[in-house]
């Protein structure tokens, strides 16, 4: 005999109802205020009771309704991370990798979600603009900004709390006691490369930069030039922090000043490219010229021939650290000052090519 097929109605009544924020509380023995200040992260509840709640939520399955939970705390529990780059640069770049892990380990771990938007081109600001004036999300982190963007005014005129990944350079930023970065020590980390270039004799040594309308880029060509004040402008050369851009500014060194006997490039990108350049020339790397990089980037530094010397930094905890400060925002007034901005320290990590 055929067994016949449930029918769709006969599931759906049979099937156990969705556990409920009532269920969670009278299973842990609380009341329905108490159990909604613990799924919603409120604050002044016995730890004793919070773990019975939260066994009740695991032991029930009880997924919160976000809608409910936003007009309660109005939070979305998401962040907006703004990147002020085309898709084909984020995503061939390691070092984005890295900053976008450090970033959504810290939401993640505090149980908001991360909201990706780039900026393509110029009219990509007016779509950002909109989706950060319409309530989708607590807060922003700006990175890859450059110079004039318009980015933390956008955020700043609807209200939105931010945190950007690089010292400010446009005016005013640096009396503005409301804004927080985070960034690394660009100056000092080009100061070690240069000083190591420089201890192993070398006198002729260049320099790759980053675009210059970026804050990252003019700090190491200033940590160049604290060491070589008075070095041959012809020398420096501009790159644009990919493999390509090394490569072409490494050939326009090596045609403007062939004897160079020395490179730092402002990023490992841009060394990968220099290094292959200066292999098509006949140069040896380090015996004509010792090559050092900027980053230290994983999946590069490591990899090339001969490996890089390279200044390191910490990516990932840089992404981490622009999260937790932005949440700490987010959580509203605390005794004590606020969140200050962040630089943190660079160190050079020697290996074949200087």
């Amino acid at each position: 005999m055929q067994q016949q097929r449930p029918s769709a109605e006969a599931g759906e009544a049979g099937s156990p109802s969705r556990p409920t924020l009532e269920s969670v509380a009278e299973r842990a023995g609380v009341s329905r205020a108490t159990a909604s200040r613990v799924v919603n992260g409120g604050a002044g509840v016995r730890e004793a009771l919070r773990e019975k709640v939260l066994r009740a939520v695991e032991e029930l399955g009880y997924v919160p309704n976000l809608a409910a939970r936003t007009l309660v705390t109005r939070r979305n529990q998401a962040v907006a991370v703004v990147v002020a780059e085309p898709e084909s640069r984020l995503f061939s770049d390691p070092f984005f990798a890295q900053h976008l892990r450090g970033i959504s380990r810290e939401l993640s771990a505090a149980d908001n979600q991360m909201v990706l938007l780039l900026i393509e081109e110029q009219r990509d600001y007016d779509r950002v603009g909109r989706y950060l004036a319409g309530g989708h999300v607590d807060g922003a982190l700006l990175f890859s900004l450059h110079s004039a963007d318009p980015l933390p005014e956008m955020a700043r005129r609807v209200g939105l709390p931010f945190v950007v990944g690089g010292r400010p350079g446009w005016p005013g930023a640096e009396s503005d006691r409301d804004l927080v970065y985070v960034d690394s020590d660009n100056r000092g980390g080009a100061r070690l490369a240069v000083q190591h270039l420089q201890s192993l004799g070398r006198t002729r040594i260049a320099t790759i930069t980053g675009p210059l309308d970026q804050t990252s880029s003019m700090d190491r060509l200033d940590g160049y030039r604290d060491l070589l004040p008075d070095g041959d402008p012809e020398l420096i050369a501009e790159g644009d922090f990919t493999p390509e851009g090394g490569m072409r500014a490494m050939s326009e060194l090596l045609e403007r000043r062939p004897e160079l006997d020395a490179v730092f490039a402002a990023s490992d990108l841009m060394a990968s490219g220099a290094l292959r350049v200066l292999r098509a020339a006949g140069r040896r790397v380090p015996e004509d010229v010792a090559v050092v990089g900027f980053d230290d980037l994983e999946s590069v530094a490591a990899w090339t021939e001969p490996t890089l010397t390279t200044v390191r930094q910490d990516i990932e905890g840089m992404g981490r650290l622009m999260a937790r400060l932005l949440l700490r925002r987010l959580t509203g007034p605390t005794p004590g000052p606020g969140p200050t901005s962040v630089i943190t320290p660079t160190r050079l990590i020697t290996r074949h090519s200087a």
